[in-house]
Parts: C-alpha cells; sequence; structure tokens
C-alpha cells in the first residue's frame, strides 16, 4: 500500500510540475505543435503570428462570437456553464459553456474528447493560463493554434489559405467570417457561406464596433 501511495504522489507532483514548465514555457515561446494537429488525419499547416500582426477585427469578433465576458471572466463563465447545462439536460441541441480562456488550454494541454476527466485537466490549465499568461497572452495563442479548416491552425494559415492575405489585412466581414466557422471548421464554409452561417457572420461583422465602442477588448488593447 505505501508504495502505491508513494508512487500516486510522485505522479501528481510529476505533473504539476509538468505542467507548471509548460504553462511558464509557453507564456514566452510560440506553442510548436498540439495533439490535435499531431491526430489530424489531414495533416497540419500552421504558420504563428504575434498579436501584434494580426488584425484587431480579428480579436474583436472572436470575442464578439465566442467569448463576450473574455476581459471580465476569470477563465470560466460561470453564466454560459448552467445555462449550457439546463440545455443539454432537457435533451436539446448539445451545448458547450466554453471561454476562449478554457479552449485554449485545451487546444494547447489536452486532446478534443475525454468528457468529465478531460474536462478536469482543462479546469486546472485554464486556472494556470490565466493566473500565468493574462488575457493578451491567452488571446495570441487562441488565434495561433485553433483550427481554422481542414489540416488548417492558426489564423495566419487561414487567412492565407481562404483570403490569400495575412491576419494582418482583413476586413471585418472577413474576420466574422473566419472566426464564425472556428466551432466547426471542418464542415463550415469560411469563402462562401450560405444561410445561417452567411446571417451569423454578418451579425458578427457588426458586433465588431459593439465590443470596440464598449471596451470589451480592453485587456488586449489598453
Amino acid at each position: 500500500m505505501f508504495r502505491v501511495l508513494s508512487f500516486l504522489v510522485k505522479l501528481v507532483v510529476g505533473f504539476l510540475a509538468l505542467s507548471l514548465f509548460l504553462v511558464f514555457l509557453f507564456k514566452f515561446v510560440p506553442v510548436p505543435v498540439t495533439a490535435t494537429m499531431l491526430l489530424d488525419d489531414n495533416g497540419y499547416t500552421k504558420d504563428w503570428e504575434p498579436l501584434s500582426e494580426i488584425d484587431r477585427d480579428l480579436v474583436r469578433a472572436a470575442i464578439a462570437a465566442e467569448d463576450g465576458k473574455f476581459c471580465t471572466h476569470n477563465g470560466f463563465d460561470e453564466e454560459a456553464i448552467a445555462s449550457a447545462m439546463r440545455s443539454n439536460a432537457e435533451g436539446g441541441r448539445i451545448r458547450g459553456g466554453s471561454t476562449i480562456s478554457q479552449q485554449t488550454a485545451k487546444n494547447v494541454f489536452l486532446w478534443q474528447d475525454g468528457g468529465y476527466v478531460r474536462k478536469g485537466f482543462e479546469a486546472w490549465f485554464t486556472v494556470l493560463i490565466e493566473q500565468i499568461w493574462g488575457k493578451r497572452r491567452i488571446m495570441e495563442v487562441y488565434l495561433n493554434v485553433a483550427e481554422t479548416g481542414i489540416g488548417t491552425y492558426g489564423v495566419e494559415a487561414g487567412a492565407e489559405r481562404y483570403f490569400q492575405k495575412g491576419a494582418a489585412q482583413l476586413s471585418p466581414s472577413e474576420a466574422a467570417r473566419m472566426v464564425v466557422a472556428l466551432p466547426l471548421p471542418k464542415k463550415r464554409s469560411v469563402v462562401n457561406p450560405t444561410g445561417w452561417l452567411r446571417r451569423h457572420g454578418n451579425t458578427i461583422a457588426a458586433r465588431i464596433g459593439v465590443v470596440q465602442r464598449d471596451g470589451l477588448d480592453a485587456c488586449i488593447y489598453e
């Protein structure tokens, strides 16, 4: 029993040390690759860009579409989580309540499936990056590792693929179309969206100005 307990303690301590090391490392170093990229049957194309080289409208579109409280929450949006749990319990369309911080933690350090086990690890890494990275770095990493298309990761590679220009030159409508495809990048069209996806993109494009006006991006552009 003592040996088992000793092994478990060493395992926990090792995990804590490794997770802290990686979080501190990626505060300064671009994330080279993620489990999602390595497990992608289509391979992966990526191109890291600092946040200063990514159009501000793209950042604002991400906040408008994915996480309107990004600058004010501590990594978790309790309201969104509670709403998603109620909807899922009622048997409706499965919804998520993940913030950009949670999505970043998952994308960088974990894998895409795994249920509550992965969610537990996700919560731990979310707390760490909120405390160690800060909001600006979280957004920078999120936009560089998010899947933006089949075998395509990061907004720079996505912008080059869909619009033949860099992420620093996107128009508000192009930025919005990139962002609304993020939840299902393999299925949602960026170039020629139709129906609900087109309308949703137009809505997000209109909200870009609201994010700027209301200072919802103040933690990034002070």
